[in-house]
């Protein structure tokens, strides 16, 4: 299956060879400021964490793994959106559940891009026959949340989501 481009936007499939767009995307503390509390990556971290972890639930005939963004009238690379089964590093994992996430350039912000990217993977997999999916993000992260709800998702709980790298309390949001 390909992710076919949406009315301003293409798709691309990440693998390792994306770590140097991976580590520039995370350079910009308003980026982080949910995730690490603003803390950018290191190039150790996208390499040894990161791409790792990725690639960990990366299928590509299932289009799990991330999707890098790209403006199709600039060529600009803004962002990536995950795709992967909900609680894929916890104890629980819900292979029927598909997590949708999100992480662009701050430069990006505010044109809608996040959602018509998030709206156009969506789509393509529920084309494919998924038809659950649900995405976290801090409670105070309300672009995000904002986000979800224009996936048509709605608020499902929020729990202290735990794996070997993350602890976090988040928000749920599912269809």
């Amino acid at each position: 299956m390909q992710i076919g481009d949406s009315a301003r936007l293409s798709y691309h499939y990440v693998t390792e060879a994306d770590s140097e767009f991976l580590w520039q995307l995370d350079q910009d503390e308003r980026v982080m400021r949910f995730i690490s509390g603003g803390r950018k990556s290191t190039r150790e971290e996208i390499e040894q964490v990161f791409v790792p972890r990725f690639q960990a639930y990366s299928n590509r005939p299932l289009d799990w793994g991330l999707w890098r963004i790209r403006v199709v009238a600039t060529q600009q690379d803004i962002g990536w959106i995950l795709v992967r089964p909900f609680g894929f590093f916890t104890q629980y994992p819900e292979i029927d559940n598909i997590e949708l996430g999100w992480r662009f350039c701050h430069d990006s912000w505010g044109n809608g891009y996040a959602t018509e990217a998030a709206k156009q993977v969506k789509e393509a997999l529920y084309r494919y026959g998924i038809d659950t999916f649900s995405a976290i993000a801090n409670p105070d992260n309300t672009a995000s949340i904002n986000i979800m709800k224009k996936l048509g998702m709605t608020f499902s709980h929020e729990f202290d989501y735990k794996d070997s790298v993350y602890q976090e309390t988040v928000v749920v949001y599912a269809t």
